[in-house]
């Protein structure tokens, strides 16, 4: 039976209310992901490189997009700011459907879509980051995240297996509007919910964003936290880069066996979600992190050592919960140790790093695993990950 602490933020009603509304709404998105994905290879008749095109154009719309959407969401109300995100990325998906039902989607759509898309994120991550701050107490916070990692995470679970059912069913259209459906869900509980007091900050936006990375740069632990998470998702590659060359090259298996893979990663992260929200608050959030990557240094280099299916979803497992536990661990941080009036442009900097720094690691990545393989390369990346965190994140003043 589950600890009463594992759900503890659902106690705070509006939490609750949202949290349930971006369940279903993860389970969308994930649906239209899948659908994206192979409707871009079918568009261009099977390109690999169509697919990183898509990749980069929604990075570079976070890299343009993510520090202004911080500032924005400082000075406007969240909730509103997110009916808005969250209507025209419904709209979007009303638009990839019926520009597929028709017949008349071109490539060079998909990638403009992903643009659009990524710009509106970089406006409704931070936005909502911050509201959930805003919505339970501070001893709630890091289980409120958790949870809120819990939801993605697992319906990644469940989004492509419903993708799969649907697209032969429904077609490409039908998951679009599937997923455009499943935003209601969240529109209808941002109605519902209170708006919390706006504490603009002083002065021109530019500024605004100026002073909260001047903030986060003087702050005694932030800057190490950061330079230890962005370690591990700039040369961590990701599961989407290494797992199929994995499956392929090394165990041999085909698309059931990485299936397997890929929900070993998924479910250690729901089951790492779960594990920290069932903890409660806890005092020292830098050895959460440092513990955290380590676990994860481990985990992949077992991973990449591994020539057996049992070790390599064991590995990958651990693998998923550690990195959950880290990137809840850096929001925390990032919640906690900045004024609230600064809360948003600090969460921009959290989606910086996950979707723009993530993918643009994944380029030397792939790069070095053409050049010396994919063990050396990994084995290699655990080895740098470890040795950049243990610089950053120990010492008598990171320690706390």
């Amino acid at each position: 039976m589950a600890d009463v602490r594992t759900f503890q933020a659902l106690r705070n009603p509006e939490f609750r209310l949202l949290w349930i509304g971006l369940s279903i709404s993860a389970a969308g998105t994930w649906m239209a992901i899948v659908a994206q994905s192979l409707l871009v290879l079918d568009v261009t008749h099977g390109s690999a490189l169509a697919l990183g095109v898509v990749s980069a154009a929604q990075a570079i719309a976070f890299l343009l997009f993510a520090p202004v959407g911080g500032g924005v969401a400082d000075r406007v109300a969240k909730r509103k700011l997110l009916l808005l995100t969250q209507s025209l990325m419904m709209g979007l998906a009303v638009l990839l459907g019926v520009l597929t039902a028709l017949g008349v989607v071109r490539f060079w759509m998909l990638p403009a879509a992903a643009f659009a898309v990524g710009a509106a994120l970089s406006f409704d991550q931070p936005a909502r980051n911050a509201l959930i701050a805003e919505l339970v107490p501070k001893e709630d916070l890091m289980n409120a995240v958790a949870l809120q990692s819990a939801v993605f995470n697992g319906a990644a679970l469940v989004g492509p297996a419903l993708a799969g059912f649907a697209l032969s069913r429904i077609g490409y259209a039908g998951n679009f509007f599937l997923n455009a459906a499943s935003y209601l869900a969240v529109l209808l509980a941002l109605v519902l919910l209170r708006d919390p007091e706006v504490v603009r900050p002083a002065g021109r936006l530019l500024d605004s964003m100026r002073e909260a990375l001047t903030y986060v740069r003087r702050d005694p632990v932030l800057p190490s936290a950061l330079l230890g998470y962005g370690a591990l998702l700039f040369f961590g590659p990701s599961t989407a880069l290494m797992l199929p060359l994995f499956a392929r090259q090394i165990l041999h298996l085909g698309p059931s066996g990485l299936g397997i893979l890929f929900s070993a990663a998924g479910a250690g992260t729901v089951a790492g979600a779960f594990a920290l929200a069932s903890l409660g608050e806890m005092r020292h959030k830098m050895r959460l992190l440092l513990g955290s990557i380590l676990c994860w240094v481990a985990a992949l280099a077992i991973f990449g050592l591994s020539g057996s299916m049992a070790v390599a979803v064991a590995a990958l497992f651990a693998l998923g919960a550690a990195q959950n536990w880290a990137g809840t661990a850096t929001v925390t941080l990032l919640q906690t140790r900045v004024p609230a009036e600064m809360r948003g442009r600090a969460m921009s900097l959290n989606t910086l790093l996950i979707m723009f720094v993530r993918p643009l690691g994944d380029f030397p990545a792939g790069a070095l695993t053409e050049a010396l393989g994919l063990r050396v390369t990994v084995l290699a990346a655990a080895a740098v990950v470890g040795t950049i965190a243990c610089a950053a994140l120990t010492g008598p003043r990171r320690a706390k």
